[in-house]
């Protein structure tokens, strides 16, 4: 029991009751990722904030909230489409309370009837990840562009809206695996170009390739059906010692 409401002042117990009251309703509070289950998408989740209780001869003591296990974990998603991330120990999230019992909707979805007429309980609760305390907090973090990166910043996609472009850093490699990719405007690749399947193209109104440099050559030419490498002769040349003239 609170002291206060032990006073002879009507005002003062019933604060002392309604404070009491609030005391027991949960709505959010940041807490730490323990075990994240990829499979039903649920997460043990340490409480960040500990709770005051008083005991049976007035003391205050602070504890540790208990763990909260099978916490729905609520990655960003909608029109068939989600956005997940790979929760693992250490991870901040913030904690959101249903102010009703979640377990049939949970087990079955949809419209469900309460299973127990519980309130604002840890039971029902919802693991938001995303938040950050001050030591975790992004370095780099981008003041103009929106970016997909990892917590170092080594690794990114970013839109920049300003200048209407897309940037990709990838010190671990970039894959794409789709049947067909499609580029409408000009490319331009500064490193080495590899193709382990054909190389294939037309020209449009301009020539099909233009290279400037040694091209190196393994293998047969051919051209309008010719072969011009190392192996192609002429027929009907009388042999000497001159060269000919210029190509023509």
């Amino acid at each position: 029991m609170d002291p206060r409401e032990r006073q002879d002042d009507l005002i003062e117990a019933l604060q002392a009751a309604s404070d009491g009251a609030q005391a027991r309703i949960w709505t959010a509070f940041p807490g730490v990722v323990q075990s994240f289950d990829p499979t039903t998408q649920t997460a043990t989740i340490q409480p960040s904030v500990r709770a005051r209780f008083r005991d049976e001869t007035g003391e205050v003591a602070s504890v540790d909230l208990p763990l909260l296990t099978n916490c729905p974990v609520q990655f960003p998603a909608g029109g068939n489409c989600t956005l997940t991330f790979p929760l693992g120990p250490g991870d901040e999230a913030l904690m959101v309370f249903s102010s009703r019992c979640i377990d049939a909707w949970w087990q079955g979805g949809g419209i469900e009837e309460q299973v127990e007429y519980r309130m604002h309980d840890l039971s029902d609760g919802f693991a938001i990840p995303g938040i950050r305390s001050v030591p975790r907090a992004l370095p780099g973090l981008s003041a103009t562009c929106t970016q997909l990166r990892s917590d170092d910043g080594s690794t990114f996609i970013e839109l920049n809206p300003s200048t209407k472009a897309v940037r990709v850093v990838a010190p671990g490699g970039f894959e794409v695996d789709a049947p067909t990719s499609v580029f409408t405007g000009e490319t331009v690749v500064q490193g080495l170009l590899t193709y382990a399947a054909g190389l294939a193209g037309s020209g449009g109104s301009h020539a099909t390739a233009t290279i400037t440099g040694i091209v190196n050559v393994v293998g047969q030419i051919i051209a309008n059906g010719k072969r011009v490498d190392d192996s192609h002769r002429h027929s009907g040349v009388e042999p000497g010692d001159g060269t000919s003239g210029a190509v023509t």
